[in-house]
């Protein structure tokens, strides 16, 4: 076995995610994960703790990214103005390049009830961190809270409606697309 080889990682990603699209996650075993990818379990548990991992390793990243980028932004700017020249700037940083794995993880998880638990919590988790970037300058808990809210469920939204997609279009442009349905509806309040 090429153990050693660099790419690893991203050989156990493909062939994870290859297994679960044929015989679903559950049915899926790590030996099996590692034996696709050429390369032995304990490799495997190298790069990943379980087999839920392979999905969601990486995420982990997004919320100090989105702090980061909340905390260095100008302070005249509102939040809703914040949310709306960030999401197409983060949707182009994390998601460009990586719509058919994307796809393919998207996928995986609509079928599996644990998976998509697990997706709702690492999204609560990111809207927690926004709120909390928010409040960190200086912006009241309610306003924080809705606006952390608004745009994770933005994101969400754009994300879904982009990997069901047949075109080139890029995920940046729906996450305007959306951004302008939501003004659009507030509105109409």
């Amino acid at each position: 076995m090429a153990r050693w080889e660099p790419g690893a990682r991203e050989r156990l990603e493909q062939a994870a995610l290859e297994l679960f699209g044929e015989q679903g996650f559950a049915d899926t075993t790590v030996p099996q994960i590692a034996a696709r990818a050429g390369l032995t379990t304990r490799t495997f548990f190298r790069h990943f703790a379980d087999k839920r991992e392979v999905l969601f390793a990486g995420e982990d990243d997004v919320p100090q990214l989105v702090a980061g980028y909340l905390a260095q932004a100008p302070a005249d700017e509102t939040p809703m103005q914040l949310i709306a020249r960030g999401l197409p700037v983060m949707a182009t940083r994390l998601f460009d390049g990586r719509r058919d794995q994307l796809q393919n993880r998207h996928r995986v998880v609509a079928q599996d009830d644990g998976l998509r638990e697990r997706d709702l919590h690492k999204r609560a988790a990111l809207s927690d961190q926004i709120r909390a970037a928010f409040q960190a300058r200086g912006v009241d808990p309610l306003t924080s809270t809705l606006t952390a809210e608004l745009a994770v469920t933005v994101m969400h939204t754009s994300l879904t409606r982009w990997l069901a997609r047949n075109d080139d279009r890029a995920l940046a442009d729906i996450v305007t697309d959306t951004l302008t349905a939501l003004r659009t509806l507030a509105s109409d309040v």
